[in-house]
């Protein structure tokens, strides 16, 4: 029968163990009766851990981020160009950057362009909503966290992306009380495992929020989050294209004009036309059309646009920042 590590005592390796199957730190099974290492064992990372959002390789590629030209320039040269050319900057006695913030209106493309970055790296893709750390008990959110990155540094290559990162990233104070101190433990946390491994390793951190003026200095100093990426509302340019993207699999009639589309929809985001899209579609449905026309493209702006404006969360966004 197998059993865990005795500690204090020495034991040697079974008949069946290599020597090269053995690192420091790690987990084995050890025979009782002879105290020998009969099996290594995987890390112990509770399941709360392995059963966020791990995708080995995503599906979505730059060609499917419409108005990002210049954050996809960015994002190339800090994320993609260090774990696919590391040699570059060994050459130059230079570290790449760790970790990037990600700060815009909600619906900008922040988790889609992070989804590519790790399609092109052949990046495993872990996403964290900040709010799953927030944990009742003391210090199980640290533990959470330090879990997180050893499940990282055990992938081939790995992208964590912090989604909502001010839910456990914002800025301390003492407010004579003790509820706020996890979640603070918690940044604390993230903010060492950030200090603690290479630059230049398999692992990189994307963090994305819609209220960076709330989040701690600590966090964003350069060594940690050495790159702030601003995603803007698109340009007409930018909407034109997120509606090409989104009608490419809808079945639409010809000529259809997308940039007097783009131009009825000032202000708006990638997701807000996304919807715009998807509710031209009903539109047709509700027709019992095979086909998406024009008019129902314009009948969804004046809907959504225009009459969803209220629940908009982008003025709020430009109100703080």
């Amino acid at each position: 029968m197998l059993y865990l590590l005795i500690l204090q005592f020495v034991v040697g390796l079974g008949d069946k163990v290599s020597p090269t199957d053995i690192e420091e730190g790690m987990r084995v099974g050890v025979d009782r009766n002879k105290y020998q290492i009969q099996i290594p064992l995987p890390p112990k990372i509770d399941p709360s851990v392995t059963m966020m959002t791990v995708e080995e390789k995503p599906d979505v590629t730059y060609n499917d981020v419409g108005g990002c030209k210049e954050q996809i320039e960015k994002m190339r040269e800090v994320v993609e160009l260090p774990m696919l050319h590391p040699e570059k900057f060994v050459k130059l006695g230079i570290d790449p950057p760790k970790g990037v913030l990600c700060y815009g209106p909600p619906g900008t493309g922040k988790t889609l362009l992070a989804r590519a970055v790790a399609n092109r790296t052949d990046a495993c893709f872990i996403r964290v909503i900040g709010s799953e750390l927030v944990q009742k008990y003391v210090g199980e959110g640290a533990r959470m966290v330090r879990e997180l990155f050893q499940m990282a540094r055990s992938k081939k290559a790995c992208i964590i992306f912090f989604d909502e990162v001010d839910a456990i990233g914002g800025a301390r104070f003492d407010d004579g009380a003790g509820g706020d101190n996890e979640v603070q433990r918690t940044m604390l946390e993230i903010v060492n495992q950030l200090d603690g491994f290479d630059a230049r390793g398999n692992i990189k951190v994307l963090m994305a929020t819609n209220r960076p003026d709330t989040l701690d200095p600590a966090l964003l100093r350069p060594g940690r989050l050495d790159r702030k990426v601003e995603f803007g509302l698109p340009d007409l340019e930018g909407r034109t294209q997120i509606f090409k993207i989104h009608t490419r699999t809808m079945n639409c009639e010809r000529d259809i004009r997308f940039e007097l589309l783009a131009r009825l929809c000032p202000n708006a985001t990638g997701a807000d036309i996304r919807s715009v899209c998807t509710e031209a579609g009903m539109y047709a449905i509700r027709a019992r059309r095979k086909t998406v026309t024009e008019k129902d493209f314009l009948d969804s702006v004046n809907k959504v646009i225009k009459g969803y404006q209220k629940f908009s969360a982008t003025p709020k966004y430009m109100v703080y920042n």
